[in-house]
């Protein structure tokens, strides 16, 4: 079982910055698959971008690429997304989520709302 609480979402103009970080429990946190994704009003979950246990394969979808960086720090149970260049349209609410093997991601975050303002 693993818990995940995510923070450091708010309300910043176009073109700033943020650090949202997720906090995971349990002791095999290092061989989780992480990711994160967003959600905006009235539009389906989207994929945002996701990292290897081993912490050296990333991806991003490509309207983040070159703008948001995944990175985990598995000493501190910890998996971050920098999002620079913040556009309006990164406004949602971004979710952690983490798996083992499974196709799926079976483990969820409750969620931070990122809102940017034009």
């Amino acid at each position: 079982q693993v818990l995940l609480v995510e923070s450091g979402g708010g309300l910043v103009q176009a073109g700033g910055s943020l650090r949202l970080s997720c906090a995971a429990s349990g002791r095999t946190f290092s061989y989780y698959t992480m990711a994160w994704f967003r959600q905006a009003p009235g539009k389906e979950r989207e994929f945002v971008a996701r990292i290897a246990w081993s912490d050296i394969s990333t991806y991003y979808a490509e309207s983040v690429k070159g703008r948001f960086t995944i990175s985990r720090d598995n000493a501190k149970n910890t998996v971050y997304l920098q999002m620079n260049s913040l556009k309006p349209e990164d406004t949602a609410v971004y979710y952690c989520a983490a798996k083992l093997s499974a196709p799926e991601y079976n483990y969820w975050g409750q969620g931070t709302q990122v809102t940017v303002s034009s």
